[in-house]
């Protein structure tokens, strides 16, 4: 880990390989979001990869210049430990998630009510293959492409090539609220 990259523009999947063909998605980054950070510490070594899914901006800080800025700027420092909190949490929460919800319940429809890709005519504005989304909801592409065409045969979500709309979105929080509870 040599730095942090402070995304400008577009959007990454952050990812873990292992094995020839099998691939972990950690998380999606956007606008606003830091890439690297996780890499901060005793060990500078963390075995994660971020792919751009469309054309990204970043600004990158070395490690030196931007841990000197931290011990100076208590803002930066505070910001920075909210964001930590944060992601913390929802790395929690994905978690228990994936291991008590179905496949839908973490279904990949529910990243993009957070609103945090942004839409064009209802679709997410980047593509989202289905292996990104087995990856992400930690399933086989298989087990994902049937979870998708379920929703969008219960006209939750619509499918158009690498792009999903949410058209329930009342629908599908339900849905979402109900697995988390485990009823």
């Amino acid at each position: 880990m040599t730095g942090i990259y402070f995304i400008y523009s577009g959007n990454m999947k952050v990812h873990k390989h292992w094995g020839q063909d099998k691939e972990l998605i950690i998380r999606f980054a956007g606008a606003g979001d830091i890439v690297g950070h996780r890499g901060i510490g005793a060990d500078l070594v963390y075995p994660v990869s971020a792919t751009a899914l469309e054309p990204v901006t970043v600004c990158y800080f070395d490690l030196e210049f931007f841990q000197n800025t931290l011990q100076v700027n208590t803002n930066i420092l505070y910001e920075l430990m909210m964001f930590y909190a944060n992601e913390l949490q929802e790395s929690e929460r994905r978690m228990r998630n994936l291991a008590h919800m179905s496949v839908k319940g973490v279904s990949p429809p529910r990243c993009s009510t957070s609103k945090k890709f942004g839409s064009e005519n209802g679709f997410i504005k980047f593509p989202l293959s289905r292996q990104d989304i087995a990856s992400y909801t930690g399933t086989t592409y298989e087990t994902a492409w049937r979870m998708l065409q379920e929703l969008a045969k219960e006209g939750m979500i619509s499918l158009e090539d690498k792009r999903y709309a949410i058209l329930q979105h009342e629908a599908l929080r339900a849905f979402i609220l109900q697995q988390e509870s485990g009823e």
